[in-house]
């Protein structure tokens, strides 16, 4: 099997829940609608969480990439 891209991966991810944390230790979910090859991306349903609850819905959401530590499917 073909070891997969960091990009193929967002791509499968792309319309399901993921879970993305920052550099600054902020977490939030929501479903991958769109990335680019600077993995910004955007979050449709975004919610923010603070110790694994949610802080507060955001709706759209976009995510600058160079902010990204961690990007996990749910």
């Amino acid at each position: 099997m073909e070891a997969m891209r960091p990009l193929d991966m967002l791509n499968a991810a792309r319309d399901k829940r993921v879970l993305v944390e920052l550099k600054n230790g902020r977490q939030y979910v929501g479903q991958l609608k769109a990335f680019d090859i600077h993995v910004n991306v955007v979050l449709a349903e975004a919610e923010e969480l603070e110790n694994g609850e949610v802080k507060r819905k955001l709706g759209s959401a976009f995510l600058r990439g160079d902010t990204i530590i961690l990007i996990s499917p749910q």
